[in-house]
Order: C-alpha cells, then structure tokens, then sequence
C-alpha cells in the first residue's frame, strides 16, 4: 500500500491538471498537489510517477498549489470543485489509507499497553501469574487483529519481539519459582508415595481392610489439594490406583480388582464429561458478562476508533458464545446418551448380582445336604460300630462256648468243601473221555472220505 498517488485530473473550468495526492497518517489528511498542464512536461510527468511516487524527493516547478484534506470514510479527498479522470482510483486510495490510519492507531493503541507492560515487568521482583496471563490476553488480541490483517505485518512483528523479550523476562522469573516449587513438590510426593507404601504393606499383613479404603480416600482428596508439579502429580495418581486395586483384589478378589468394566469406564467418562459441561458453562457465563460490559462500553467509547474496536469485540465475543453453546449442546446430548448406557448397564449388573446371589444360595443348599449326608454317613459308621463292639464283648463274656461251635462249623465247611472238589474232579474226566471220543469219531469220518474221492 502506497502512501502517494499521481493522476490526471480537472478542475472547476475543465482545465487538465496532473494531481499528487500524500497521506499524512499523523495527521490524519491528505496533502492534494495540482500541476496545470502547461507546468507538466513529459519528464516531469514520469519523474512525479516513479520516483516521487516511490518516496523519493523531487522538486516541483512553480506554479503548482498544495491543499489539506481532512481524510473520512464518506467525504471526498479531492478539493472541491476538481476531479480525477478515473475516480476508482482515488475512492480506493481512499479506503486503503482509511484502513491504513485506523490500523497505526491500533498499532500505537497496543505499543501504549506494551509500555506498561515493559514497565511492571521491569519493577517486578518474583514472577506473578496474572501478569502472565494479562500479558498472554494482550497477545492473543494482537494475534487476532495480525490474522485479521488488521495491523501491518511490520506491525506485528515489531509487537511480537517486544512481547517475546517480556515473556522471556516473565519465564526467568517463573524459572526460580518453579524451582522452589519441584523442592516442594518432590517433598509432598515423597511423603504421599510412602503413605501409599504403608497402605500396601498393612494390606499384605491382613490389617482389617475397611480403615485402609478410608485412608486411601483421604490421601486422594489430599492431592487434589496440595500443589504438584505435573510429573508428581501423574505418578502419585497412577500409585494410587495400583493400591486401590491392590485392596480391591483382597476384598473381592482378582475378578473385581480391575475397574476396566463396562459400566466403571462410562461412570469414569461421565463424571469427566460433568466436569466438562460445568466448566463451559461457567466460561459462557464468563463470555456473556464479558459481552454484556463491551455492549455498554460500546454507547460511551471514546472516539471512533474504540467504538469500532469495541464492535469488533461484540461480534468475536458472541462468534465464541455460539460456538461454546453448539459444544455444550453436544455435551448435553452426550450426557443423555450415557445416562441411557448407565441404566442398561446397571440393570444388567442387578440381574448379574441376583444371579449371583441364586447361585450362591444354590451353593448353599448344596452343601447343607453334603454335610447332612455327611453327619448320616457318620452315625452310620458309629452304628455300625457300636455293633462291632457288641459282638466283640459277647464272645469275651460266651468264651470257649462260642469257639467250639465255630470250630465245629468251620469243620463241616471243610468236609463239605472236600466232597465238592472231589465231584469236580470227576464230573472233569467224564467231560475229558468224552471229548477224545468225539474226536477219534471225526477223523475216521475223515480218513473215510478221502478214500471216496482216491476211488
């Protein structure tokens, strides 16, 4: 973008001028220089349109006139009464140097707020966060206009050194902060990690498990409260869990030590998603206040510049409010849909428990009557016993009497016995005579035969 133009021109009488129109952006005006014709030589013409034009000084032949315009949005540049052969020229200059001294008030507008930034940064003696973050807010606004192509990219960058050389202060402050601040992190972890420690190693010992679980719940609403840094925070959080599941595995046993079922992993992801929708709600609170205060600061700006600025707030302010509310829209619909998941999944854990409990009541049942055919099988046992003992304590009281008739009865098997084997043996050579009866039969049968088939 230019800040001079030259065109052909005429005035009030028709008469030809050659015109060379500055911006003065301090100002806010345009210097108009009109050359009549008869003053333009052809070496003069191309002289005003390369090098002047260009920036470069050149004297001018007398003669000419020179005129301030106030620059506006509406009015013309051009003094009254003259006129440009092609005025799409002059009406887009026009808008060009508009946007252009709006754009270096804007720029001088953030310089101002850099310099008194440079000034608290200078005077600080420990690294404060809302400076930080003021410092970081007046940023983003910069980079937002630099995006917009509102400021010129010298601009711009002449503003992002500046920046970077006060970020850089801030992170030397923030530098021996955090230092101080891993001292003690480190000192909080270490106590936290050998608390989690002791936990584990009255749970191996089988110290009653109930103040345990209590313990641990009080440690984690311990570190949600103490300040760590994030790779101690991290590790306790992962520490933590290990114990929980450690005393989940004594309590319930191995099945239920692990939370990575169905309905823990959507109960874990719907309390995150509250978290969420709690958080963006109170940032489009924020937002609408904040777009509510530009609302009325936009009737009593000061000049048109900050009215214009402070529109152009309006508009990213309720842009950001519209997107936030489509997110929270699908926060909501989320929500709806994991609270229909959470009731499947929790009616499916009552059946699984009531099942439970039928089985365990199956068990029950089960081994009531193995223990009560158990106790049968014992009383029989002691029955059988007790009779054992009587016959045992009869022979001790009939003595001789009840021998000899067990000898005499164990004498008449043996005869018996005898008389049976001897039967045997002689039913077996009756069998024997005639087998090899039966067999001398038949190879006669055959010897006969074979003469048959000779003859």
């Amino acid at each position: 973008m230019k800040n001079r133009i030259v065109f052909w021109g005429k005035n009030e009488n028709s008469e030809k001028l050659l015109l060379a129109l500055e911006l003065l952006a301090e100002e806010g005006k345009v210097n108009v220089i009109s050359f009549p014709e008869a003053l333009v030589s052809e070496e003069f013409n191309q002289t005003l349109t390369k090098d002047w034009r260009d920036g470069k000084t050149v004297d001018f032949p007398e003669g000419f006139t020179s005129t301030l315009v106030e620059l506006t949005v509406t009015g013309s540049i051009l003094p009254a009464g003259i006129t440009a052969e092609k005025m799409d020229l002059v009406t887009r200059a026009q808008a060009e140097w508009n946007f252009s001294i709006l754009s270096s008030r804007l720029f001088r507008s953030y310089q101002s707020e850099l310099n008194e930034f440079k000034d608290k940064v200078e005077r600080a003696l420990n690294f404060d966060k809302n400076m930080w973050d003021e410092l970081k807010s007046f940023w983003d606004r910069v980079q937002e206009q630099a995006r917009d192509k509102s400021l010129f990219r010298e601009h711009s960058e002449h503003l992002r050194q500046e920046t970077n050389e006060l970020f850089g202060k801030l992170k030397d402050l923030r530098g021996k902060l955090d230092e101080e601040f891993d001292r003690t992190s480190k000192t909080l972890y270490e106590d936290i990690v050998a608390k989690l420690g002791d936990i584990e190693n009255k749970v191996r010992e089988g110290i009653r498990l109930q103040p345990l679980f209590d313990e641990l719940k009080d440690i984690q609403k311990k570190i949600r409260e103490v300040k760590l840094n994030r790779d101690h925070r991290n590790k306790i959080w992962d520490k933590l869990d290990a114990t929980f599941k450690v005393l989940k595995e004594k309590r319930f046993g191995p099945e239920t030590a692990d939370d990575n079922n169905p309905l823990v992993r959507i109960q874990k992801r719907y309390e995150g998603l509250m978290a969420a929708i709690d958080k963006m709600e109170s940032s489009v609170g924020r937002d609408i206040e904040e777009l509510n205060f530009q609302n009325g600061k936009v009737n009593t700006s000061f000049g048109q510049l900050e009215a214009q600025i402070r529109q152009a707030k309006v508009a990213m302010i309720e842009e950001r409010v519209r997107s936030k509310k489509e997110k929270l829209t699908e926060m909501y619909a989320t929500k709806t849909e994991l609270d229909r998941k959470m009731e499947q999944l929790q009616e499916k854990e009552k059946r699984k428990a009531d099942e439970m409990l039928k089985e365990d009541a199956k068990k029950a049942a089960q081994e009531k009557i193995a223990n009560e055919i158990a106790a049968a099988n014992a009383a029989r046992e002691k029955v059988k016993g007790e009779k054992e003992s009587l016959f045992d304590a009869a022979t001790s009281i009939l003595g001789d009497s009840i021998t000899d008739m067990v000898d005499t009865v164990k004498a008449v098997a043996e005869v018996v016995e005898d008389r049976i084997e001897d039967k045997i043996d002689e039913i077996k050579e009756i069998w024997k005579d005639k087998k090899e009866e039966e067999s001398a039969k038949e190879e006669e049968t055959d010897k006969k035969e074979d003469e048959e088939k000779k003859d």
